[in-house]
């Protein structure tokens, strides 16, 4: 994961991102990519929730 840290407190999902990040460009060259999971992903300690996340801005 690219700028992701999820924390798991009793059934809320907390998601932080630093959006000043960036990591290049997307593989489109459209966009920047700010954050993300690299595909799905399973929730810490759900091992069966998944959840996939792009974080990008418009150059």
């Amino acid at each position: 994961m690219k700028n992701c840290n999820m924390k798991l407190e009793g059934n809320i999902l907390t998601i932080s991102i630093d959006i000043s990040q960036e990591f290049g460009t997307s593989s489109s060259g459209k966009n920047i990519i700010v954050a993300s999971t690299e595909g799905n992903v399973s929730v810490p300690g759900k091992e069966n929730i998944k959840i996939g996340l792009n974080v990008y801005r418009r150059p």
